[in-house]
């Protein structure tokens, strides 16, 4: 017997850098939708990822690591964080449970309780273990307009499922052929853009700290073929001198940034890879 359709949900992921949000939403999606590294301002912007099920569509936007701001870009990405939390039906407050969290932090959490539908996320705790996890539990109590608190680990699949019931409490009720999204669909983003985003993840892993967060990539040629998918990307580096390093001693590391993204793009793409990749310089 069929499921009746019920309805579907807005959520939106938040925290600070390094939270495990972008884990967290490849987990529950089931596909690579945002790019994931030990280094700040990975997520750039909003990222949307769609569960699917029978009976119901959860739309989740992974936004950038909650940080003070320094730049352009950062405003920026404080704009989106502030944009996805106004926008949604609930939102997962996400914080790495083998970290401490400081009086600002917990204030903020206490805030947007107030003010809207928040699930506090405890993540990472198959690192964390019960000693760290249990006291930030008994800590985040004292905000009692949270609407429930809950520790997982992404990687080792724990109390996801338990998420997503919690989650399906918020479901607001409509017809399927009321949805802004396809049931097919598990993102908004292009091919293109994911490709893009896999190539910056290789280098933000590979490069060193000086280097990765002044890096932007851009395809210039996306041709699929009978077989193969050809696609030719820019590195573009904020200085000439940077050039040197993405390059790689007799082009090593630019090769290995390669050969790691074309591995992965032909994962999401389920065929053949013939990846190109140049390097560019912005400096004037």
């Amino acid at each position: 017997m069929t499921n009746e359709f019920k309805g579907s949900v807005s959520v939106s992921i938040v925290g600070k850098t390094n939270a495990g949000k972008s884990t967290l939403l490849n987990a529950l999606i089931g596909e690579k939708v945002s790019i994931v590294t030990p280094k700040k301002q990975t997520t750039r912007e909003n990222i949307l990822g769609i569960l699917n099920e029978e009976d119901f569509q959860i739309v989740f936007v992974d936004t950038p690591g909650i940080h003070k701001t320094k730049d352009d870009l950062g405003k920026a990405m404080m704009k989106s964080v502030r944009s996805a939390m106004s926008e949604a039906d609930l939102v997962l407050y996400m914080v790495d449970a083998t970290r401490p969290f400081d009086k600002e932090e917990f204030e903020t959490i206490e805030k947007k309780a107030q003010e809207m539908n928040v699930i506090l996320v405890l993540s990472k705790i198959d690192l964390a273990g019960f000693d760290k996890t249990y006291p930030l539990i008994d800590k985040f109590n004292a905000i009692k307009e949270l609407k429930m608190i809950l520790p997982i680990s992404s990687r080792k699949n724990q109390n996801l499922d338990v998420l997503v019931e919690e989650i399906k409490k918020y479901l607001i009720p409509m017809k399927e052929d009321e949805l802004y999204y396809d049931r097919e669909t598990y993102t908004d983003k292009t091919v293109r853009f994911l490709a893009e985003e896999i190539i910056r993840e290789k280098a933000l892993l590979l490069l060193n700290e000086e280097v990765p967060h002044g890096i932007f990539i851009q395809i210039t040629n996306f041709k699929e073929g009978k077989g193969i998918v050809k696609i030719d990307a820019d590195i573009s580096v904020k200085k000439n001198s940077h050039k040197a390093i993405v390059i790689g001693k007799g082009g090593e590391m630019l090769k290995n940034i390669a050969t790691k993204s074309r591995i992965d793009i032909e994962k999401m793409l389920g065929q053949k890879v013939l990846l190109n990749v140049y390097v560019k310089s912005r400096d004037l």
